[in-house]
């Protein structure tokens, strides 16, 4: 699921307010009153494994991730839950699930049309499909990453950085194909957040631990420094510093809870 080498669960967690937001709004989406049993694809460090048993108590609860370093930290956060190591496109229980969750994990598993119709068949009646994805490949914070990517003398080693995350369809793309695979009803939206940090150097904190992760992966200690350098100078440029040293990072986020 997650390009290069292992997540780091620490460099996510930096963040975690505002990367648990969105998960607590898609949450809150589920329509479902009672859950036996759900399950949470690429839960990482298990901020969104906690949200999902938050909301559904009683529910058998398990967490799947590819990363040993996420699932150690997830084990850690909910010892009561169950987690296990798997790979979301190889995942192959068959369910049936009240809720199955996947909170800015899907955008990095290809094959979105059919695995989709796969997971939404996972589903027991009235069961929900709820997923979170970034949507911000057009925002500076990611053109500048593929422009500082391609022009620079690491250009070469990062020429397939950019297929690391699956390409955005739109949103009706979405809806249709859940339809016709069978959703009795699919709730789409998108929301745009707007996170205060603490300069340019926190968008690079924030994108280390994921959309930067194909770029600085493939390149040595000195190569990545100088990446990061020229990233740095770029941001500076599309992100101005508010007179309290902050900038203002807008993140659109696409949501979908189909629901048989």
């Amino acid at each position: 699921m997650s390009p290069g080498p292992d997540w780091s669960s620490a460099q996510y967690l930096r963040f975690e307010d505002e990367r648990s937001r969105p998960a607590r709004d898609l949450i809150a989406r589920i329509p479902a009153s009672r859950v036996a049993r759900a399950v949470d694809l690429g839960c990482g460090p298990g901020n969104s494994t906690e949200l999902l048993r938050d909301r559904f108590p009683d529910a058998d609860m398990l967490g799947i991730d590819n990363s040993p370093d996420m699932l150690a930290a997830a084990r850690r956060r909910l010892p009561g839950a169950r987690f296990e190591a798997a790979d979301i496109a190889r995942w192959a229980d068959p369910g049936p699930f009240d809720v199955i969750l996947a909170n800015a994990a899907l955008q990095w598993v290809p094959g979105h049309d059919r695995l989709l119709p796969a997971l939404l068949a996972r589903l027991a009646p009235g069961g929900s499909l709820a997923v979170q994805m970034p949507d911000n490949l057009d925002e500076p914070s990611h053109r500048l990453m593929r422009e500082v990517a391609a022009a620079g003398p690491w250009s070469a080693a990062l020429s397939g950085a950019a297929a690391a995350r699956v390409p955005r369809q739109a949103p009706g793309w979405y809806w249709q194909l859940l339809r016709e695979a069978g959703a009795a009803s699919v709730d789409l939206w998108r929301t745009t957040y707007f996170h205060p940090l603490d300069g340019v150097d926190a968008i690079v904190e924030w994108l280390k631990s994921t959309g930067l992760r194909p770029c600085l992966a493939p390149l040595d200690a000195g190569q990545a420094a100088a990446f990061l350098d020229r990233y740095r100078a770029a941001l500076a440029e599309a992100y101005p510093v508010a007179a309290d040293g902050k900038v203002l990072l807008a993140f659109p986020r696409l949501f979908f809870v189909a629901t048989r």
